[in-house]
């Protein structure tokens, strides 16, 4: 992924307003982000634990979104991320982001089970563990592996843009 400054980042956001994207936390260190290993940014609100953040960059121009989620619990539970398919124990939430536009206004949203630390690119390439399990083995190759999530992240942004 290529490097977002943080104009970029709040210009980008397509489901919330201007106003909105302005009053948002957004990492003070994007220029030591990995972003060679990214697919996508994500991060979390520090001032407001039940949000969410991801930005992307898809067909050539980034865009972002603001997610509802509940703070991070430890659970026992075992689930699977959507967008990377690795599982964890208590570290997937469901992410849940208000649809663009009048849908959106009118309430209407969309969810999907999503790593809590948005760190689903770091997973994939295997900079990041997620425990005992937590990678199943799958006969795709790194590459492969990358373009599903990037793939399936873009079925989610599209169905918040719908």
């Amino acid at each position: 992924m290529n490097p977002l400054t943080e104009q970029e980042i709040r210009a980008a956001f397509v489901n919330c307003s201007k106003g909105e994207a302005k009053r948002l936390s957004v990492p003070r260190d994007l220029a030591e982000r990995p972003w060679d290993d990214l697919d996508f940014l994500g991060w979390r609100d520090p001032r407001a634990p039940d949000r969410a953040c991801l930005a992307v960059e898809l067909d050539g121009r980034p865009v972002a979104l603001t997610l509802r989620s509940p703070a991070v619990t430890p659970g026992t539970r075992r689930s699977m991320c959507s967008i990377c398919m690795t599982t964890h124990t208590g570290g997937v939430s469901l992410m849940v982001a208000a649809k663009a536009g009048k849908a959106g206004q009118q309430g209407n949203s969309v969810g999907a089970y999503i790593c809590s630390d948005l760190a689903c690119s770091l997973y994939v390439r295997g900079k990041k563990d997620a425990g005992i399990g937590a990678r199943l083995h799958e006969s795709l190759t790194l590459e492969e592996k990358i373009e599903r999530t990037v793939a399936n992240l873009a079925a989610f942004i599209a169905q918040v843009t719908a």
